[in-house]
């Protein structure tokens, strides 16, 4: 039987009026540290943006999260935020901010395929249903 394999995930959410806290799910970020995987998966659905804050430029929204994967890729892409250790850029990238992009709390999880799992978590936590 293939291994079980621990993770930590958060879900990545556009929250474009702060002062209201209403968001949306826009991607995944995925860390095990024992298998030296940190990944993510982003997509910004536009429509639901603008249903939900019509005046908020979609594409400023989603030059801010093209810099989630290159944080999780590491190196010189990424600034010096790239440098960083995998669980450092972890941490960096879930640490609780104000901002119009922010993450949920951090969750656990256990699976024998983590690429599978980013796509499972991504399925059921942010692709819109029927999509």
């Amino acid at each position: 039987m293939p291994e079980l394999h621990s993770f930590d995930y958060a879900v990545v959410r556009v929250v474009p009026r702060v002062e209201r806290g209403e968001f949306m799910n826009a991607g995944v970020i995925l860390f095990c540290s024992t298998r030296g995987y940190l990944a993510s998966r982003i997509e910004l659905d536009r429509d639901r943006l603008a249903a939900l804050a019509p005046s908020v430029d979609s594409a400023v929204i989603e030059s801010h999260l093209a810099v989630i994967p290159r944080v999780c890729q590491g190196g010189p892409a990424a600034g010096p935020i790239g440098e960083l250790t995998q669980r450092e850029r972890f941490h960096w990238l879930v640490a609780p901010r104000s901002t119009i992009i922010q993450t949920s709390p951090v969750h656990s999880g256990v699976d024998h395929d983590l690429t599978s799992a980013i796509d499972k978590l991504f399925d059921k936590l942010v692709r819109a249903p029927g999509r």
